[in-house]
């Protein structure tokens, strides 16, 4: 019942949220499909490489640079990062709580122990967090949409 409610609630918004004006960053948004982000995370390495559109809540914002927000998936808990190339698209800050469709490739990072370790610190960094560089216990893989263009509605 409550994730009934909860998708209630999101579907709500985005029906609401569709009908307020969207701006525009980068080259837009210019497929036709739409992907779920539960698809591209169920099966990460069958849309590596390849352009997908998703739209879904910002639910963070770089503080820093605007180089890349995370955007909620379809399926609770669930959540992508789209990074861009920094001071190509700027996302404000305003878009945090905002709908947003997206178009990007979809690309696999893979990072030694060392690079994840300086990863995760560049991210607590722009978050204005602590970090425990003995969080990170090993190799690690990650996958996120290089953006190229995107629609946030209501700003």
């Amino acid at each position: 019942m409550k994730h009934a409610i909860i998708s209630f609630l999101f579907l709500s918004l985005l029906t609401v949220s569709s009908l307020a004006e969207a701006k525009t960053f980068g080259a837009g948004v210019t497929l036709p499909k739409m992907t779920q982000v539960s698809e591209i995370m169920n099966n990460p390495k069958e849309y590596v490489g390849k352009k997908v559109k998703i739209k879904g809540l910002v639910v963070d914002v770089c503080a820093k640079r605007g180089c890349w927000l995370y955007i909620a998936g379809d399926k609770p808990f669930q959540k992508i990062q789209i990074k861009v190339d920094d001071g190509v698209i700027v996302f404000p800050m305003s878009a945090r709580g905002k709908v947003a469709t997206v178009e990007g490739v979809v690309e696999k990072l893979d990072m030694t122990h060392e690079e994840a370790i300086a990863y995760h610190k560049h991210l607590a960094e722009e978050r204005g967090q602590k970090f425990n560089p003995a969080s990170v216990k090993g190799n690690e893989a990650t996958y996120r949409i290089r953006g190229t263009g995107s629609e946030i509605e209501g700003l």
